[in-house]
C-alpha cells in the first residue's frame, strides 16, 4: 500500500521561507510523478509544482516559477518543496501526492500539512 506523509507546515510571516517535506514508502517510484497541490479554505485544490522520479524534470505552476523548488532524494525516498518569499494568499493545507507517469490522475495522496502565512 502506497503512503505519502507530509511535513514541514507551519506559521510564518509574509515574505518568510519553509520546506515541506514528502516521505512515500509502499512500492519503487521510479516511473512515478509526485506532486505538491494546496487547497485554501473555501477554494479548490490547486496544482503547485510535480516532479519525475527518473529524471528529475518539474513543472510549476505559473503563481509559483521563480519562487518555488521542488526536489527529491532517491536515498530517503523523499520529495521536498522549497517555499521562498511566501504570500498571505498561501495560506493553505498542502498535499503531495503521486501517480504512475503513464497516467492523468494522482490516486495517491498524503493527509496534508498546513501552512499559514500572516500578513
Amino acid at each position: 500500500q502506497v503512503q505519502l506523509v507530509e511535513s514541514g507546515g507551519g506559521l510564518v510571516q509574509a515574505g518568510d521561507s519553509l520546506r515541506l517535506s514528502c516521505a512515500a514508502s509502499g512500492r519503487r517510484f521510479s516511473r512515478y510523478m509526485i506532486g505538491w497541490f494546496r487547497q485554501a479554505p473555501g477554494k479548490e485544490r490547486e496544482f503547485v509544482a510535480a516532479i519525475t522520479w527518473s529524471d528529475d524534470s518539474t513543472y510549476y505552476a505559473d503563481s509559483v516559477k521563480g519562487r518555488f523548488t521542488i526536489s527529491r532524494d532517491n536515498a530517503k525516498n523523499t520529495v521536498y518543496l522549497q517555499m521562498n518569499s511566501l504570500k498571505p494568499e498561501e495560506t493553505a493545507v498542502y498535499y503531495c501526492a503521486a501517480r504512475p507517469d503513464s497516467t492523468t490522475s494522482y490516486p495517491y495522496w498524503g493527509q496534508g500539512t498546513q501552512v499559514t502565512v500572516s500578513s
